[in-house]
């Protein structure tokens, strides 16, 4: 019996759909990922289902690890309960030895659950890029120490704790995450596969990087998205957000411009790591049985809509690149179908031969993967806390929302208007299309026990 596929799972913080030259955006500068479409299959319309958080990202991953949909975790994914059978978990229990690194948002309990092995662990949700407080990792699944640190010095002497055993000060997190990893393939010796995750910390804020790669990207050159505004046009329920403070309203045009200069100068330079991790593989000879897999946690809207966050439902936020390449996938592919990140699990279970444990409730792209007409799902839905409610079909998206007694509906044709400018909610011409697609929401949300939860029994009473 020949040996099972390695697995070598790259994610990344905040990386939006469109930032893939490749795919498209000739703004950026993406060799590697370029490479990875080239050899592989790319789903363009890989969505999340939303978040339970203004921290998008902690039910996000919870979603990717467990397979599970968005009111079917425990909590905002906070932590992971025993019977969610875990991605890294699994695949231990089928022979594979599992490695992790990087940005860890659901618990101490559930990285330990997934790993067998790792290094420069981060249990956190951001943080000085340069001065990563980091776990070795710890065979006995505590991970309790913590450092003190002075985040200000200049301001002040007030000092923070960090959970961590050690701080690399001086490295950047993705050479830092990507060496950890090159240094563990280089010296793995044993016959078993392996399951390789690498949660990138970038290209989330603070936008820091190399000189080199922030002067491949001059504000002034870069273009403000068609969509830009100088705020958003009423009250989606959380404009006060972390990530929606980081600018004064109304948005300025340049600040906005440089904003994303810095975000495409990370994600070239945590592309650049990438490349030294796939190099390495090449270099073991691992290549031709390593799957590889590149997805990001959410999108960003970085000046779109009036937004800066991905806590809203438009097409910026809610979807995120996903890309498959190796053994067992079409090379130079794309596919169109509406897919989730909870939709990998199974993926992946199904490319190595394994079952697919019961707590799993995302849908194998296998089929996908062999057959460009194949369509997951003739929609889709999304959530944000309370406020939020999202449904698309194939061209119209229903964007509900229920904010201080106030309710508003927005529908957008993505077909003749993909950067969701003009509402036609109020078009009598449409009155039948909005009524058909609430219907379809009312189907997703009792699908999903969206009412059941804390945050969906707010919205569906206000609505």
């Amino acid at each position: 019996m020949s040996k099972k596929p390695n697995i070598l799972f790259f994610f990344t913080d905040d990386q939006r759909f469109d930032t893939i030259r490749a795919l498209g955006n000739t703004d950026v500068q993406t060799p590697v990922l370029d490479r990875l479409v080239a050899e592989g299959t790319t789903f363009t319309h890989a969505h999340i289902p939303g978040g339970t958080s203004g921290a998008i990202c902690m039910p996000s991953r919870a979603m990717l690890h467990t397979g599970r949909t968005l009111f079917h975790l425990d909590g905002a994914g906070q932590g992971i309960p025993n019977d969610h059978v875990m991605l890294g978990e699994h695949l231990q229990a089928n022979g594979y030895r599992t490695w992790g690194t990087g940005k860890w948002h659901n618990g101490p309990a559930s990285f330990a659950r997934s790993f067998s092995d790792g290094a420069e662990i981060f249990f956190g949700g951001m943080d000085d890029h340069w001065n990563v407080p980091a776990f070795n990792y710890d065979p006995t699944g505590k991970y309790d120490s913590v450092l003190l640190q002075c985040p200000t010095p200049n301001q002040s002497n007030a000092l923070k704790i960090r959970r961590g055993d050690h701080v690399t000060a001086g490295k950047h997190s993705s050479e830092l995450f990507a060496e950890g990893a090159i240094d563990w393939l280089e010296k793995y010796d044993t016959d078993n596969p392996f399951f390789m995750y690498i949660s990138f910390m970038a290209p989330h804020d603070p936008r820091t990087m190399p000189q080199k790669y922030l002067d491949m990207y001059d504000p002034e050159d870069t273009p403000l998205p068609e969509n830009f505004m100088g705020g958003h046009p009423f009250d989606n329920g959380d404009l006060k957000v972390r990530d929606e403070v980081l600018e004064d309203f109304p948005r300025d045009p340049y600040k906005v411009r440089q904003h994303i200069a810095e975000y495409y100068a990370m994600i070239t330079h945590l592309d650049a790591q990438m490349g030294r991790v796939l190099d390495t593989i090449s270099a073991c000879g691992m290549a031709d049985n390593t799957i590889v897999v590149f997805a990001g946690d959410n999108g960003l809207a970085v000046g779109q809509h009036g937004l800066f966050g991905k806590q809203n439902m438009y097409e910026h936020s809610v979807r995120v690149p996903l890309i498959f390449s190796g053994p067992g996938v079409p090379a130079g592919q794309k596919r169109s179908a509406y897919v989730y990140l909870h939709d990998i699990f199974p993926t992946l279970c199904d490319l190595i031969g394994t079952n697919t444990p019961d707590s799993v409730e995302g849908t194998s792209l296998v089929s996908a993967l062999n057959n460009g007409n194949e369509q997951v799902r003739d929609t889709l839905f999304s959530a944000y806390r309370e406020w939020q409610r999202m449904v698309k079909d194939n061209r119209f998206k229903l964007i509900e929302y229920a904010v201080n007694g106030r309710r508003t509906t927005q529908l957008f044709d993505l077909e003749n208007d993909p950067l969701e400018l003009h509402n036609l909610a109020d078009d009598k011409a449409h009155a039948s299309k909005v009524a058909d697609l609430r219907e379809t929401l009312f189907q997703w949300r009792d699908d999903w026990d969206d009412a059941k939860s804390e945050w969906g029994k707010t919205f569906w009473e206000a609505f």
